[in-house]
């Protein structure tokens, strides 16, 4: 037992020397303790990787039979999907899951890294843009993988995550509204600094460019991927006597407040405007008229995402994953031709 032990302290030591703190920083840096600077830690958790130490301790304590996802606010509508997909691979293995709501949507509270450190799940699935780099090392010193769903951002190259082809997306259901006949199409994407909201909406502008059509600054909309934000800017939007013949919203939630803010003005959905979401979340076939929509495979990212984690707490992944599941587009009954006299 002396002589396995010794070349720990050996190495341990050698860390602490070339990284100019003590021993006891060592430690809380391989505990994942909070009271350690970033730069510090950094520098710790790039000596110790240089010199191949090996965090048995950490390795060896037991995990909770656990895979947590973590929302920065739970939608009953688009959150449901990812959590049936997470939950249904997580009973695959035997596992339950903890459901946190923590932060922003680009990054949980200080409070999660605390809580998520003391339940050592087998897992961690985020729908965030990004997890900060002092997280990753904290979860990291315990063995605790992460995955990244739908990353609102650009994920760091180290972040493993899982997302969906949103650029596709945006580019499909404009070639749609332009195959039906409009010309004078408006979107409403999501918020400015989320990165999906802005591939969907450079989707657009490829299919407009391509088509050879204006693409107008004062109708390029940024909402809050909720109903109240699709409203607020159609009816904006469709108040005027120049209007557009059709909206491609950045969420099925904003379209159906697009939705919403025609019947108000008295116009008819899809004879006076056509609109498309995105997501295809069941209350689009249920809508009326029935939405067409931009199907985002929401659940089978959840599925992924947890697949990956349980992946990678086996040890069974190499280079830091990143996937793209494809999107489509489903044409029902919210879409036609332009008025003839538009």
């Amino acid at each position: 037992m002396e002589t396995d032990a010794a070349p720990e302290r050996v190495t341990l030591a050698l860390v602490a020397e070339e990284a100019g703190v003590s021993l006891s920083t060592i430690s809380k840096v391989l505990n994942g303790r909070a009271d350690v600077a970033a730069a510090t830690r950094a520098r710790v958790e790039g000596l110790l990787q240089h010199h191949g130490y090996e965090r048995r301790g950490a390795r060896a304590q037991p995990k909770a039979e656990l895979i947590e996802l973590v929302f920065h606010e739970l939608d009953s509508v688009w959150s449901m999907e990812v959590i049936a997909g997470v939950e249904a691979v997580a009973k695959e293995h035997g596992l339950s899951v903890v459901l946190t709501v923590s932060g922003s949507r680009h990054a949980p509270d200080p409070d999660w890294i605390e809580a998520v450190m003391r339940r050592r799940p087998v897992g961690v699935v985020l729908v965030f843009s990004d997890l900060a780099p002092e997280y990753r090392e904290r979860l990291r010193s315990r063995a605790i993988p992460f995955v990244i769903v739908d990353p609102a951002g650009d994920p760091s190259p180290d972040a493993p995550s899982v997302g969906s082809a949103n650029w596709s997306g945006g580019l499909m259901a404009t070639r749609h509204l332009i195959e039906l006949g409009h010309r004078r199409i408006a979107a409403i994407t999501g918020p400015e600094d989320m990165m999906c909201s802005l591939a969907r909406l450079d989707g657009l502008r490829s299919a407009m460019n391509s088509a050879g059509l204006e693409i107008r600054p004062d109708w390029i909309r940024f909402g809050d991927f909720h109903m109240s934000g699709g409203r607020d800017h159609a009816r904006e939007l469709l108040s005027s006597p120049d209007r557009p013949t059709a909206i491609f919203a950045g969420s099925d939630l904003q379209a159906l407040g697009v939705i919403e803010a025609a019947r108000t003005l008295g116009l008819r959905v899809p004879e006076d405007v056509s609109i498309v979401g995105y997501d295809d979340i069941p209350l689009a076939q249920w809508m009326t008229p029935r939405l067409t929509t931009v199907h985002q495979p929401l659940r089978r990212m959840g599925e992924e995402a947890t697949r990956l984690a349980i992946r990678m707490s086996e040890g069974s992944v190499g280079a830091t994953p990143r996937m793209d599941l494809a999107t489509s587009l489903v044409v029902r009954d919210s879409t036609a031709p332009p008025p003839t006299d538009s």
